[in-house]
């Protein structure tokens, strides 16, 4: 890489670290992009990003491709590129953006699997209530699916950040952005019931005081734990589906969508940049439409 491209390199850099606050691991893959981009170009003798044209993009994508990665991946390289010259924009460097005709490649669209509702209440009248834990576990059932939460979001969350008066929670959610999320009154029930007759009850080791969720050492609870218990639950009720903590935001979202919830208030809620990754909701909602419309309308009966 010459020094041209070495000092676009760390400027950027820290623009993500600073400027963005992105975590380390998302830094590091947009770091990851940027070096695709320049290794491609100063191979090919383009010495400065700033003199990069469309053109020169569409050699580097079919490079890209030629390379055997899958279109997923080739499309999240180029969306990485694509935030590069969007910092080269806000820095001035330069007016029009080469990346803004530049093709994704097709991907199909993986939709994410979905819990009924009646399979929600089946995993939480799963739980073993008899355990210490129980209490613990049917709260951040409710939880997940009530509030949409990721599972480091669920595992971070904190009584301070609780407001059940006001009907809120407080969730520091990916680049320490916070957003607040409404509170249920199943989620308060299940939640005070927890930390009223289980929690209170706990010796909780030093610095673990705040974190709502806790292991049986008074200590904050992991991803992994978290994992396992939806893990154990649908193995409980012998649920056909393969699931994760992330399925009952997904759940969330859907139902939401499928209520007729504005899609702006969605986006909110979940807390997503951009509105295009909340629109994946819109297309689960249409399948569920269009299935509907397959199974019980007359002209589809024979």
């Amino acid at each position: 890489m010459n020094s041209s491209w070495d000092k676009y390199r760390k400027d950027y850099q820290n623009y993500l670290k600073i400027e963005k606050s992105l975590s380390i691991n998302s830094v590091d893959a947009y770091m990851r992009d940027f070096d695709k981009l320049s290794d491609f170009f100063s191979v090919n003798l383009i010495r400065n990003p700033v003199a990069v044209e469309l053109k020169d993009l569409q050699k580097l994508v079919k490079w890209i491709a030629e390379m055997g990665i899958s279109a997923r991946s080739q499309a999240r390289i180029i969306s990485g590129i694509r935030n590069f010259y969007s910092y080269l924009i806000i820095e001035d460097e330069i007016i029009d953006d080469p990346t803004d005709l530049l093709e994704l490649p097709r991907l199909g669209r993986k939709l994410p699997e979905v819990l009924t509702i009646e399979e929600i209440d089946a995993l939480k009248g799963a739980v073993d209530l008899s355990k210490p834990e129980g209490h613990r576990n049917k709260a951040i059932i409710e939880t997940l699916y009530s509030c949409g939460l990721r599972v480091s979001e669920l595992v971070n969350l904190q009584l301070t950040n609780i407001y059940f008066e006001e009907g809120f929670m407080r969730v520091i959610g990916k680049g320490n952005k916070e957003r607040l999320v409404p509170v249920n009154p199943q989620v308060e029930k299940e939640i005070n019931w927890y930390t009223q007759h289980v929690r209170n009850h706990m010796e909780i080791k030093p610095g673990h005081e705040d974190f709502v969720f806790l292991n049986r050492r008074g200590k904050q609870l992991t991803r992994v734990m978290i994992f396992t218990i939806v893990k154990d639950l649908a193995n409980e009720i012998q649920l056909n589906k393969t699931i994760s903590p992330h399925t009952f935001r997904h759940s969330f979202a859907t139902h939401l969508v499928e209520g007729g919830a504005n899609l702006r208030a969605v986006q909110d809620m979940l807390g997503h940049e951009s509105i295009s990754t909340t629109e994946i909701y819109t297309h689960l909602n249409n399948d569920y439409l269009r299935e509907a419309i397959i199974s019980f309308h007359p002209r589809n009966n024979k």
